[in-house]
């Protein structure tokens, strides 16, 4: 049995390896500075699986770095986080040669270069489902990300962002409803609703990261920009994102298991590479 572990900010992955089976599961982080070989122990058991059938555990996230390179007797791999993307990413999509981006959308955002075998991290921001929940927490004292995107999908944008339509008649061959200012009509809104703010806000943390996805995809000569992580499943967080990418002529991969992207990832250097 392999098992693996990718410790993000808001949520600790496990995959499990077994028998030519792969099953998931997720639960809560703890704290960074609390990650040790006993709360693997403990996740091992909340989980209820036999620890004696472990031949290996492959770590990576967070301050994985800082485990032991074995937890009884288990022989553990720390894997760097940027290989646990390329090489997921990898399997999800079916990349062989071709120079690819995958984003990785999660509480933050990472954007990685697939080039055959080799990943390379071209940077990354903050902007991510961590924002908008804690944006969503202070404007309106909700910090569910899937709660929020549910209040979008009732609301309309328009309400609060000035299009390039509202503001001059043409800019190019850009659509009249491209967003100019996000959030550009609040200065003059006294108050507004949920519903519109939840809107508002999900298409702004969509429109960042697609914006910076075409950018890093133009500047590696990538013709696919595939995703990791659960920020992309917001509905209209993705939509954001692929109305940028539209602008640069690009369309976005999401893989039904992109949540688990990291995990397969290192299950697969458990696997190959030892």
């Amino acid at each position: 049995m392999l098992v693996a572990f990718d410790f993000g900010i808001s949520n600790t992955d496990i995959a499990v390896y077994q028998e030519s089976q792969l099953k998931f599961f997720s639960t809560p982080s703890i704290a960074q500075d609390a990650l040790d070989a006993h709360s693997i122990i403990d996740l091992l058991s909340a989980h209820h699986f036999d620890v004696t059938k472990i031949t290996r555990m492959g770590v990576t996230g967070g301050k994985s770095s800082n485990l032991p390179s074995s937890i009884q007797s288990i022989p553990v791999s720390i894997i760097n986080e940027v290989d646990a993307i390329g090489l997921g990413a990898k399997i999800l999509y079916d990349i062989q040669d071709e120079s690819t981006l995958v984003i990785s959308a999660g509480t933050g955002t990472a954007c990685i270069q697939i080039h055959g075998e080799v990943f390379h991290h071209l940077g990354g921001i903050a902007v991510g489902g961590g924002m908008l929940e804690g944006l969503g927490s202070l404007l309106f004292k909700n910090g569910n990300g899937q709660e929020i995107n549910e209040f979008a999908l009732q609301g309309s944008r328009a309400q609060l962002d000035l299009a390039i339509g509202d503001v001059v008649n043409t800019i190019g061959t850009l659509s009249p409803d491209i967003t100019a200012v996000n959030f550009g009509k609040a200065k003059f809104s006294s108050a507004d609703t949920m519903e519109n703010t939840s809107a508002a806000l999900c298409n702004m943390v969509g429109e960042v990261i697609g914006t910076v996805a075409y950018l890093n995809a133009l500047l590696i000569g990538a013709s696919k920009v595939c995703f990791v992580g659960r920020t992309s499943y917001l509905s209209e967080v993705a939509s954001g994102i692929d109305q940028r990418l539209e602008l640069a002529g690009l369309t976005g991969h999401y893989n039904e298991q992109r949540a688990f992207g990291n995990v397969i990832g290192v299950i697969e250097r458990l696997k190959n590479y030892g």
